[in-house]
Formats: C-alpha cells, structure tokens, sequence
C-alpha cells in the first residue's frame, strides 16, 4: 500500500546492524539484507539529488517528495521487497530514480527463469530450483516463482529475443554456406529454419517459419524474410538441403538456376540403404562412399550410374532415387573442393545438431497450444544451441570454396551472355 508521508531518508534504510547479526545465522540472509539495504541507501540518494534534502526549499530541485512505497525487485531467488522514496516533478508526473528503473530493467529473475527453462527444468521445480528446501529464505507468497509466474516470464522473453532476432540485421554477415531443414511439431506444423555458415567457419542461426508442411510457399516466405534483413540475393553461395524438392525450387527460383545446391549425402545413403535387402546394404554403401570420396566429379556420377543400373532389376525404385537429384549429390565434387571440406559440407550435421538441442530444450512441453508457442520455443532452442557452436572443422579451407563460388558465378555469367549472341547469329 502507497503511503503520502514524508519521513527523513535515514528511515528508508534498514538497518545494516540487523544484518551483521543475521550473518552468524545465515550469511544467505545477511547477503540480502545487505545488498537491499544498500539498493534503499542508492535511492534515498537519487531522491536527495532529484528533490533535495527533507524540506528543503528552491535550489536546482526538479520536483519534491512524496512519501514513500514498497516495490519488488527480481533476483535469482524470487521477488524482494524494497523500500523506496518517490519523488513527483512539478508538473504532477512521477519521476523515475534512476537506480530503481535499471534494477527493475535487470530482470534476473525472469532470466534465471528462463535460463532454468532451458535446461530443462520444469516450471513446477522453478521454486526448488532457485530457493533450497531446508535453507534459510523462505518462500513468500507473491514472490514470483511459482509455476505459472515462470511460465509467463518465460512467454514474454522468448517473444522478446524472437522479435528481436527475426528482425536482426544479416547483411554484415559474410556468408558462404546457408543450410535450411524442417522441424516437424506435431502432425500439422512444420518449422524451417536457416543456418549460415561464414567465411571464417562460424555458424549463425538465421531465421525461422512456420507452416502446415515443408512446401515452396513456406520456404519462400523464409528465403524473403533473410533477404528482407539483408541477405544479398546476388552473391554466390551454396546452399545445402535434406534433399526436399521445394527447397531447391524455391532456391533455384530466388537465387538464380545455377546456384550451387548439396543434397545430404548422409540422408541419401540412409533412403538408398533402408529400401534395400540387407544381402545388398555392404555392397551399396561401399560403392555410394567410394563416389563421393572421388576428386573427381565426372568419375563419381559413372560410378553412381553404375550403382542404379545394378539394382535396376531388384530394387527398381532405389535405382530411380539414385539418379533422382543425382547433380545435386556432386556439388561439392564438382567444385573441386578438398577431401575435408567436403565431408563438413556434404552433409547438413550442423543443422540437424542444432535441431538436436532444440528438441532437447522442448523436451518438456507436453502440448503445443499454436505455432507462436512453437516458434518461441524453437527459437529459443535455436538460441541456446549457438551457445556451444563450433567452427566448422575445415574452416581454414574456406577460402578455397569462396573462390570456387566466385569461379562458378563468373563461368555462368558468361554462358548467359554467350547464349543470347548465339540466338542472335
């Protein structure tokens, strides 16, 4: 409750004597009645500043006293109640202290809350978590830790850091690599996320959509989101799939026909070896590793052919998949990347890892209510898993693949310009 009476600032500040009695106690309590004594001394300073000392008249005062209130501050452990002054301008508006407004805008509490929440820890265990059973705080009603005041903290800063990164800016990135993949939640939503790969090997989350299932319409609205927040359409870059024939229509069709896609040699080999009968998975994928180890792409796609033409009889269907998107699977072949960085961007490992810790961190969300909680949750996943990035493993060979694009770009920019003067001729 507000009170309007005015008393001196010395009553504003608890005393620290009862604080050093409480220290031979318990030195978590001394801890908190110290640090709250020294918040209250902080603000009866700021009012001073703003209004004076008590009673005081004229000098450079920009409002004058108002009595006092209680008011809650976040830290780890829950709300505390602190005292302070309150000081009303001239004008009849409040005035912010300035030590007040930056510990309201700390907010550890929520950040703790959602730390927690990231890690697994369900909100009914929230409380435990952050106060010991046996120890020497008390849980105090109102003190913000229950489940339901967690779950709400955790709602409002996950918007915020979504908001936040869906708008950041990308055009300062130096991008080589971008890898996108689906996230299924549920049976009637589908998540598909960015990752970039730039030139010094550091991966970036960069966007993520929402929708029924993995379509064009989807990934398009992803791909303009990136250009929208600076993604040079223009520049060369290679992008790699799980093999999805919307991704490479929706890529082909923004970033121009001949922009480099990968097909997941990982997922590949998977599909191919799990149609087969199992007398033919050795022979399969020994001959599926020894195409995509070859330097030399030509060599590598007879070899392939010579896969499907074998199974053509047993396996007809697997035969077609292997020829199905087969250019696709060389990209990094014909390129003329080395050996290692092949193996690193062969593959989207880097995105299904993070997809990894996004499952991981919604491991505990039992229903999904409607996409903007699935998005929250997996951007926030996708957040806490650019946490333990690594570079990519060949990261010192990237300046190779760059140059690689460049040769790409400008090979295809003179076919374009060679084809309209053979049409004239």
């Amino acid at each position: 409750m507000t009170s309007t009476t005015t008393t001196s600032s010395r009553a504003l500040v608890p005393s620290l004597e009862s604080a050093w009695q409480d220290v031979d106690s318990s030195f978590e309590r001394f801890c908190l009645t110290a640090g709250i004594g020294a918040i209250e001394q902080m603000l009866c300073e700021d009012a001073q500043q703003l209004a004076g000392a008590p009673h005081s008249r004229g000098g450079s005062r920009v409002g004058h006293r108002w009595g006092r209130t209680k008011g809650k501050i976040g830290f780890h452990g829950g709300n505390v109640a602190v005292h302070r002054p309150r000081v009303r301008g001239f004008d009849g508006h409040e005035v912010a202290l300035p030590t007040w407004t930056a510990a309201q805008a700390e907010d550890w509490l929520g950040r703790w809350a959602m730390n927690l929440m990231l890690i697994n820890v369900s909100t009914r265990k929230l409380r435990r978590a952050v106060r010991l059973p046996e120890g020497d705080l008390p849980v105090a009603a109102g003190d913000g830790t229950s489940k339901s005041a967690a779950s709400r903290r955790f709602v409002a800063l996950s918007a915020e850091r979504l908001a936040e990164w869906m708008a950041s800016d990308l055009s300062k990135l130096d991008l080589l690599v971008i890898q996108i993949d689906g996230l299924h939640i549920g049976n009637d939503l589908v998540l598909v996320a960015a990752l970039g790969i730039d030139g010094e090997g550091h991966k970036h989350p960069l966007g993520l959509v929402e929708g029924a299932t993995e379509n064009a319409a989807v990934v398009q609205a992803l791909i303009d989101n990136l250009i929208e927040r600076g993604l040079d359409p223009k520049v060369c870059r290679l992008f790699i799939i799980d093999g999805a024939k919307a991704l490479s229509k929706v890529i082909r069709r923004t970033f121009g026909a001949h922009t480099p896609i990968q097909r997941c040699q990982i997922h590949k080999a998977r599909n191919v070896i799990e149609r087969l009968p199992k007398p033919l998975h050795a022979s399969a994928r020994r001959a599926l590793r020894q195409a995509w180890e070859l330097d030399d792409a030509d060599k590598a796609e007879r070899l392939l052919r010579n896969l499907a033409r074998r199974l053509d009889q047993e396996a007809p269907g697997v035969a077609a998949s292997i020829l199905e998107g087969l250019d696709e699977m060389l990209t990094v072949n014909r390129l003329g990347l080395p050996a290692k960085l092949r193996r690193s961007l062969a593959c989207t490992n880097s995105i299904e890892n993070m997809m990894g810790t996004v499952r991981r961190v919604c491991r505990n969300v039992k229903r999904w209510r409607n996409a903007a909680m699935a998005l929250r949750w997996t951007a926030a996943g996708m957040m806490e898993a650019a946490k333990g990035f690594r570079r990519l493993k060949a990261y010192k060979q990237l300046p190779i693949l760059r140059a690689a694009l460049i040769a790409h770009a400008a090979k295809q920019l003179v076919t374009k310009n060679v084809e309209p003067q053979a049409d004239a001729a």
